[in-house]
Formats: C-alpha cells, structure tokens, sequence
C-alpha cells in the first residue's frame, strides 16, 4: 500500500471522528486503533522517500571525474578504455589532488582506483575499481562517501596485468549496475551478487575457466561429474582469446584475490559474457587453510547445475 493511499485512509477516518455516533465511545477507540497501526505505516512511508536509487538520480547527469593514480600503466589503461567505453554520462580526467579538492561537491561522481583492507589482512589485498558521489562526508574519508559500486580489480601488491585484457568488460559492468540501481533499491542495495541469477540461464552456454582460475579442490573427479563437452579448462593466454564481442553465447572465469592468498582474505569469482559484458555469476569466499583462492567445487556445482 503506497504512502499517498495510508494518508487517505488516515483522513478518511479522522473525518469519521468529527461524526455524532451514538457509539462514540466505541469510535474513539476503533480510531485509536486504526491511528496506532497508520501511524508508523505513514511515518516509515516518509522515511523510505530519500533511497539510494533517488540519491543517485542524477548520477547520468553529472560530470563523472576518473581519478588517474599518477602509475603510468594503470592511468594509460583507464584513458584508453574510458575513452572508448564510457557511455552513461559526461566524463572528465582528474589528479589524486584534484580529487581532493573536489570530493565535497555533490556535483561529481568519482570513479578511483582504491585498495581494500578486510579485518583479519594486516595490509591491504585487493584493488577495487570505485565509484561513489561528492559529498560533504567526503572529509571524513571515502568510506563515508556514497558508494554507487567497488568492483574487485586485482591483487593489490602483485597484479598478474590480465585485468588489463578484462577492463572494458569491468567498466561496461560498473555502468551497468549504476544504471540497474537508478531503476530500484534492489539492485542498490543488493550488490553485485545479485547479478549471479543469470547463471540459470547460462544452461546452453559455453564456459571457459582458466586453470588458474580454479581451486585445488576442483579435482579431476569433480569435473568428470560437472563439466560436459562445452566447459573448458585452458591455460590463462588460450581463455583469454574468448574475451571478444564475437564470442558469442558464451562466459568467460575471472577471479580476484591478494597474490599472496593468506587466510583472512577474500577471494571473488566471476563469469562474464564477453559480448555483451554482462555478469552471470559473481560471489566471494574467504581464504582458509581449507578454501584457497580460485572457484571452489561448491560454485562449480552451482554453475553447472542447470546444465543436467
């Protein structure tokens, strides 16, 4: 029931108030009763009108700064593709300093390369591609900025450069999911896990792992059980060559974690469909002296469940 339908059944009822009832004592509590259960209905109605989805709006609107880290590489990389992904709004280049100068203005979005430390990491692991709005918070640090999305890029002390080969793939899914939380809170709040429901419809598709995509517990047994003549296990260089518009109908592995794989941290695993660089499946476990990085045999069975 919509906040504007609570309001008019709450004067619909105070108008009955205003009625000389032979009853009016019954009234008087029937009233009560029916203000007691509108009350926190309307006042919760009020409260879920400044959403995500409303603070972001006018994300399409504003000036997203990409934030260059002053490494070479990694700033020649984001242009590059940048220029010849970015399509959801204007978009300008800023210096780390720059970004310090403007991260209170609600005016810009910003889209940083950032590093994330998870509680039980004595440094931090992964690198995060992050896109989040100006704002007054902004002084207190980026964790108190409005984040749209943090993306898992790569391992953060020892990057392995195949992120490179997937970030138009990577910048295509960030705008993607920006849009997807302008439309509702779901996809806002929900993450980009959300996106893992595609793999029901992944049940005619081809799947390329790399092996070094995979854990060690996904054995040989394992895959006689799960995989058939469409998955396929390749060296790194070989599944990479899938990562192409042309490769149609088909999901591509990608897997981010700290290169030294220390229990505490978190591993993400990815599929991606290399045409329309849509995320099919995205979840994350922590690393444990039971669970390495790389796809477990449990994501395993999951994504090749809807294929028997």
């Amino acid at each position: 029931m919509s906040f504007r339908q609570l309001t008019k059944i709450g004067i619909y009822f105070v108008t009955l108030r205003q009625i000389n009832y032979t009853t009016d004592n019954y009234m008087k509590k029937f009233i009560a009763l029916i203000a007691a259960v509108l009350l926190p209905l309307m006042v919760f109605g009020q409260a879920q009108i400044d959403t995500k989805k409303k603070k972001i709006s006018d994300f399409t609107q504003k000036v997203t700064k990409i934030v260059l880290t002053g490494n070479p590489v990694h700033d020649a990389y984001m242009k590059k593709n940048i220029a010849a992904k970015w399509r959801v709004s204007p978009f300008e280049y800023c210096t780390l300093s720059e970004y310090e100068g403007l991260k209170s203005n609600p005016a810009y979005y910003f889209l940083l390369t950032t590093k994330g430390q998870f509680k039980k990491e004595s440094e931090p692991g992964l690198t995060f591609l992050t896109l989040v709005k100006g704002g007054a918070d902004a002084a207190q640090g980026i964790d108190q900025m409005l984040e749209i999305v943090s993306f898992p890029f790569a391992s953060a002390d020892d990057s392995s450069g195949r992120e490179y080969v997937f970030m138009p793939a990577f910048i295509d899914i960030i705008q993607n999911y920006a849009l997807d939380s302008m439309e509702n809170d779901i996809s806002a709040y929900s993450g980009l896990a959300n996106y893992s429901m595609n793999i029901s419809k992944s049940g005619n598709m081809t799947l390329v792992f790399s092996q070094t995509d995979l854990s060690s517990d996904v054995t040989p047994v394992l895959k006689s059980q799960c995989f058939d003549e469409n998955v396929f296990v390749l060296e790194e260089e070989d599944a990479d060559e899938y990562l192409t518009e042309e490769s149609s109908n088909t999901l591509v592995s990608y897997v981010a974690y700290p290169s030294e794989g220390k229990p505490g941290s978190f591993c993400y695993k990815m599929l991606i469909d290399p045409q329309s660089n849509t995320l099919y499946y995205f979840r994350k476990h922590k690393i444990s002296k039971k669970f390495g990085p790389g796809f477990l045999a449990e994501d395993i069975r999951r994504i090749t469940a809807v294929r028997k």
